[in-house]
């Protein structure tokens, strides 16, 4: 084989695998990287919530997994241990909001003169 026909040869074939390189390095998601962030990541839906109550003394809130997949406005007592109730109303909205991974801040009714802000975020 001569250099000619060579260069003719290997150009064809670098002409056709660079296409379909750049489409591999292009793409939206890195395996190595998706695999380390397994589980570390929030997740409602997978994971659940957790709930963080503001100035708490006793108070108690779980949002599930099947009212985060309803997306269905829902009130909650949060009374928990604290000798008088509380309710915090979570609206289809702040469901929407957690099914897509973000946290939502509600604040429960006045009760013995005082409100709480209340915190739910995804579990990761």
């Amino acid at each position: 084989m001569n250099r000619k026909t060579f260069l003719k040869k290997t150009a064809g074939a670098l002409i056709l695998a660079a296409p379909a390189y750049l489409l591999l390095n292009c793409s939206s998601s890195d395996d190595s990287e998706t695999n380390n962030n397994q589980g570390n990541e929030p997740n409602c839906i997978a994971n659940g919530t957790n709930s963080n109550i503001g100035g708490n003394h006793g108070h108690s809130l779980s949002v599930s997994v099947a009212d985060v997949n309803a997306g269905v406005e829902k009130t909650y007592n949060i009374t928990g241990s604290a000798g008088h109730s509380h309710e915090v109303t979570v609206t289809a909205a702040n469901f929407s909001t957690l099914a897509n991974n973000q946290q939502v801040v509600v604040s429960s009714t006045t009760e013995n003169g005082h409100t709480h802000s209340v915190t739910i975020s995804c579990a990761t």
